[in-house]
């Protein structure tokens, strides 16, 4: 016979036990998974040259795979697929855009009014309409420009200080994208008596017939302006520009490591470094419409003398001394 209450008390101990057994076997609740930013790439060219970037972001504290994800867009230097590429990455919800020239700056800014995008590009960027001004840029839109005007007037000079016989100098450029480019260098102040003789090419097929149209007319110098044309095919323009005994200036500073006799250009890998500093100000809540364009502030003189060698040229001292640096 049980006391009063004995059988509340052993079903009150049942009902306990049981609770407790069934909080023990339920799963823990887990906890959201913070998002990883994800940054867009479109880049017009094969991707070496974006590793700078890419160490950039590191540096930061931003690493692929870790804390940050980065979406691919190469284009392999086929420009009429920039702007599939910049509508993919906006369907894919990133949260900025970064990317390379022109072409690709104009894809992804008619791709987007509000995915926040930092441009590495060439040109004026008030003038060709991607933003209301360079210290408030407005919309979405930011980045570094570099100003062709006087780098064109700078390469011409430095390349007649190092073959002073020069007299009639043939502009390599990129009819589809660089006219800009061109008259800027065209107008570029230039000694009296230096000729500018203008050879456009379309694709890679015209690059051998325009050099040896140079040579055809009696010049004896190159300058090559830049474009993602030209730039894919560095390494060909400045073999056949020595097969042609034309001495050469570029803007890329890997240009003489391929042959080229010279290069005076800004120093990429820092531009590279600045432009991932935008990014993370941006996914740190930054507005891109607010972050001022930017100027590269260093600039860089390559010289190759294996090249000059075998073009019969001596580099005058004083200018290889003030050379970052001297390919022997």
């Amino acid at each position: 016979m049980t006391r009063p209450g004995e059988g509340l008390v052993v079903d009150r101990r049942a009902f306990l036990g049981t609770l407790a057994g069934g909080l023990l076997g339920a799963p823990l609740p887990t906890r959201a998974q913070p998002k990883i930013p994800r940054i867009g790439v479109l880049w017009p060219n094969p991707p070496a040259t974006f590793e700078d970037f890419r160490t950039g972001l590191t540096e930061l504290g931003y690493v692929e795979g870790r804390n940050i994800a980065l979406e691919y867009r190469w284009a392999q230097g086929n420009l009429d697929r920039l702007p599939q590429f910049a509508e993919e990455l906006v369907k894919l919800k990133v949260d900025v855009i970064v990317t390379l020239g022109p072409p690709a700056a104009i894809a992804v800014k008619r791709a987007t009014e509000t995915v926040p995008i930092v441009v590495l590009a060439i040109g004026d960027p008030v003038a060709s309409g991607l933003v209301n001004s360079v210290a408030r840029p407005g919309g979405n839109f930011t980045g570094f420009f570099l100003d062709i005007p006087e780098l064109g007037g700078k390469q011409i000079e430095l390349l007649i200080e190092a073959v002073p016989a020069v007299s009639r100098l043939a502009v390599l450029w990129d009819e589809t994208i660089g006219e800009v480019q061109f008259r800027a260098t065209e107008k570029a102040p230039r000694p009296a008596g230096i000729k500018l003789q203008s050879l456009p090419i379309r694709r890679e097929q015209d690059i051998n017939e325009a050099i040896q149209q140079a040579m055809r007319d009696q010049a004896n110098g190159l300058v090559v302006l830049s474009s993602p044309l030209i730039y894919q095919h560095r390494s060909q323009i400045g073999s056949i520009a020595l097969n042609a005994r034309l001495p050469t200036i570029s803007l890329f500073n890997t240009f003489p490591k391929e042959g080229g006799l010279m290069a005076y250009g800004p120093d990429f890998p820092a531009i590279y470094t600045r432009a991932a500093g935008y990014v993370a100000r941006i996914l740190a809540g930054a507005n891109a419409g607010e972050l001022p364009i930017q100027r590269p502030t260093k600039f860089e003189l390559v010289i190759n003398l294996k090249t000059a060698k075998a073009l019969g040229i001596t580099v005058p001292l004083i200018l290889q001394q003030r050379a970052d640096e001297v390919i022997e």
